[in-house]
């Protein structure tokens, strides 16, 4: 046969981002032909009989054309082996296995290449799948799956259990028996080929069928896609019991990425071309009822890092989705998009629309080939994409300079909390700074020099705040002076894991749920808030009788413990704010919503090394400078002296209600979040007194708390681990966010909390976290992975709250019937 004419380009290249290397027309419709894609090969059926092999690699540009099937050929897959690079194919009338460099030899000597005949099933093959080691295929036809040897030529096993068509299977890369399949009957089975036995069955779980699958060895991973366009993350971990990690919806992802754009952009204009923008849905899709999963391939962006600096993290994995219209790169950590590729944005494209799809990323090389079968046509078209260009284009406005939670810069004079330092530590500062412009002309040095050196005293005082040495070098003798300390030992990661319940305790004789907790920073004690109104303190061990703090007249919603450990602060429904004496058990300082702020107090703590209370009320938050009188005049106790002054308010951009809000207080930190009822999280900057950042669509529903990684001493070493914050949402997972990259880095969604603000806690460590669920435990996660590392047993109810202790490994958490319980590492 002749090969067939290559069909140039208008211009050569699109653009820099996508490049269309060749294309083919078939005398038979390629609307749905079988694609594959190796390393350095695409493999594709020609006029229905004839496989077709590129190599992009290849000067000449010469098709390989493999001829054997004398009926339509409907799967093609190459093998996982690079030296023989094996091929296979199959039609009704066989199947045929190819040794790529064996035919091009042949070929190129003027011989016709023959491939082996591995069977012949006289049925409709919907899919093939090489093992590991190329040993065997797996061949589905209908509902049944035949594993073949390839040597011996012969059926191994028929593994039969799927009640719709077979159309795509794994398999396992770490378990070298299992077989993982995914069918039109919405499910997804194990099986065990070596002794053809079912392992595992999942229920229907889409209501389209399943088209397609991969398997993640790094995470231990399933992912599959439905023809709806919707993606299924399932754990593959021993005793994970193949419990869903996460689900995709495409279209709602593509929104949101449009929406961070497009917000981002905004925050990054000048403030006088800034507008209110409200979210909308992007209409380039809307005659597309769906976005039909037709191809799921590995896309290893690592190498991005070094070269083109896209990336923080070295270890970004992620997944190529082929759809009939565009391209998309899902994050596999954070399950966020990357880039979106629409064909439509690429005129010069021969295809617009795909009814078949196969990706595949060059390992050394930022460069990504994509093979397309025209839907409505007969054309096929290998496509070069590159991923630097991709990325950069999409990439999203990032603020001005770069965040960080610790302070790089001294306090400027226009910052709000210039004022509350300058009153707190220099009292008589402004007073003579006044004094000294006033008798100006009367102050004159008493020295017969013409030049004076400044003693400083009429200068503002220069504050530098904390910033962690990074640089610092340690001789042999002084490390090996204080290797037994404990904080420069390398503990592993048990060590930190409380999993052992040693203790539970009810906090009251009557169940009321436990709405808030937290420890001093010293780990000595642990306060919470009951849902009557009551604020308890325990000793750390959960031992002996608790301290009460009574005086709300509703549910206790905050509890917060001042830096010196004196004060706790508490917030109640019945919209007051008060600041307890902690050796006195009494009420020092006390805020009524309606007298200070016209809506209800959401979130409260103390701030800035106490020097603080901040809160949010409504769409804003505030700064109040207090002062607590320690003059105990038992005559007059009915006369409170102290008080309390707002100082600073500031609205959020979007001017929806705040429902969390944090900031660090163990050191100087400019950095305040907030999250609102719009499901953004904004960054302010307290010393340039603005906003610096907003983050849009943060869940798809409105966000319940922020969790900063405030840490112990331990972590104040890895400064870089205070920029990570959590957030949670009722029904929308946990999500890791870093506020240098402003990139969610990871999602946690493994858990069943669907109805329920369930708490969320980091570990003193940095490297765990945990947070309660609706089915009684508590789940223990690793920041390195999107499936929980542990599961904590002995609940009685709801998990509402926990809290690491941070000084030992401990975790308590709190329930909704009014018991703590305490976890211990072993």
């Amino acid at each position: 046969m002749e090969t067939p004419p290559e069909i140039p380009s208008t211009d050569g290249h699109t653009s820099n981002i996508v490049t269309e290397r060749y294309v083919v027309e078939s005398k038979k419709s390629a609307a749905y032909a079988p694609l594959a894609c190796s390393t350095q090969h695409c493999a594709f059926p020609l006029d229905g009989n004839h496989l077709c092999v590129w190599n992009p690699k290849d000067p000449s540009h010469q098709l390989l054309t493999l001829q054997g099937h004398h009926r339509l050929i409907t799967a093609v897959v190459f093998g996982n082996q690079i030296d023989p690079l094996l091929l296979c194919s199959a039609s009704e009338d066989y199947i045929i296995i190819w040794n790529v460099a064996e035919c091009r030899e042949k070929t190129l000597k003027g011989q016709t290449p023959r491939g082996t005949i591995l069977g012949s099933l006289l049925q409709t093959v919907l899919c093939l799948r090489f093992s590991l080691d190329d040993h065997a295929v797996a061949v589905c036809t209908g509902n049944k799956i035949s594993v073949m040897d390839v040597e011996k030529q012969s059926v191994l096993v028929e593994l039969k259990g799927h009640q719709g068509s077979v159309t795509a299977v794994e398999f396992c890369p770490w378990q070298s028996h299992t077989l993982v399949s995914v069918s039109e009957d919405r499910s997804f089975k194990v099986w065990d080929f070596c002794v053809g036995s079912l392992m595992y069955s999942s229920s229907i779980f889409t209501a389209y069928p399943l088209l397609n699958l991969l398997i993640n060895e790094e995470n231990q991973q399933l992912v599959t896609g439905s023809a709806d366009g919707q993606l299924w993350i399932f754990s593959l971990m021993e005793g994970h019991h193949y419990h869903c990690v996460a689900h995709v919806d495409l279209r709602k992802k593509r929104e949101t990425f449009a929406t961070r754009r497009m917000m981002a952009e905004q925050h990054s204009l000048p403030e006088d071309r800034q507008y209110h923008y409200r979210p909308e849905v992007d209409k380039r899709g809307e005659a597309e009822a769906t976005f039909p999963i037709l191809n799921l391939a590995p896309c290893d962006l690592c190498l991005l890092d070094s070269q083109h600096g896209a990336f923080a993290s070295e270890c970004t994995k992620c997944l190529w989705i082929g759809s009939s219209t565009a391209l998309f790169i899902l994050n596999l950590a954070s399950f966020e998009l990357e880039a979106a590729l629409y064909f439509s944005e690429f005129q010069n494209l021969s295809i617009q629309v795909a009814g078949s799809c196969a990706v595949m990323s060059e390992p050394i090389s930022a460069k990504a080939f994509c093979i397309l079968s025209s839907m409505f046509g007969s054309k096929i078209a290998v496509l070069e994409i590159s991923l630097a260009a991709l990325l950069s284009a999409q990439q999203c406005p990032r603020a001005g300079r770069a965040l960080s939670v610790i302070a790089s810069s001294c306090v400027l004079p226009t910052s709000p909390l210039y004022f509350g330092i300058i009153k707190e530590r220099f009292p008589k500062l402004a007073n003579t700074k006044r004094h000294a412009m006033k008798n100006v002309m009367e102050d004159k040095p008493l020295v017969f020099h013409t030049k004076v050196r400044s003693s400083g005293y009429t200068s503002a005082p220069h504050m530098a705040m904390f910033s962690p040495k990074t640089n610092i070098k340690h001789n042999n003798k002084r490390s090996s002076k204080y290797k037994n300390n404990y904080k420069c030992k390398e503990y592993s990661l048990e060590s930190f894991l409380p999993r052992n319940l040693i203790r539970q305790v009810a906090v009251a004789q009557e169940p009321v749920a436990v709405r808030c907790l937290q420890f001093s920073g010293d780990g000595q004690q642990l306060a919470c808030g009951l849902g009557n109104h009551l604020s308890l303190v325990f000793d750390a061990s959960l031992s002996g009788a608790p301290a009460a703090f009574s005086g709300h007249d509703g549910a206790v919603s905050t509890v917060c413990w001042s830096h010196d450990k004196r004060w706790l602060l508490s917030t109640g429904r019945d919209r007051t704010l008060r600041v307890w004496s902690v050796h006195r058990t009494e009420l020092m300082l006390l805020l009524v919503a309606p007298d200070a702020f016209p809506k209800p107090v959401t979130s409260a703590q103390f701030y800035y090394m106490d020097t603080f209370i901040l809160l949010s009320s409504g769409p804003e938050f505030c700064l109040l400078k207090y002062h607590i009188d320690l003059c105990r005049d038992d005559i007059r106790r009915y006369k409170p002296k102290s008080r309390y002054k707002p100082i600073f308010r500031l609205p959020v951009t979007s001017g929806a209600d705040i429902t969390s809000l944090s900031a660090v207080n163990d050191f100087y930190s400019h950095i305040i979040l907030t999250a609102g009822r719009d499901r953004t999280v904004e960054v302010f900057d307290l010393n340039a007194g603005c906003s610096a950042a907003v983050l849009a669509e943060v869940h798809s529903r409105p966000v319940h708390r922020i969790c900063q990684n405030k840490g112990s001493s331990f972590v104040a070493q890895q400064s870089l681990a205070y920029n990570l914050f959590l957030t949670t949402a009722v029904g929308g997972g946990i999500r890791l966010w870093d506020l240098r990259t402003l990139r969610c880095v990871r999602c946690f969604e493994g858990h069943p909390n669907r109805s329920y603000p369930c708490g969320v806690a980091f570990s003193p460590c940095g490297r765990l976290m945990a947070c309660g669920a609706e089915d009684r435990h508590a789940y223990v996660y690793e920041m390195g992975s999107s499936s929980f590392l542990h599961r904590l047993a002995g609940h009685t109810d709801t998990i509402t709250e926990v809290a690491f202790n941070p000084a030992a490994p401990q975790l308590v958490t709190a329930t909704l019937d009014g018991k703590l319980q305490l976890f211990v590492a072993e």
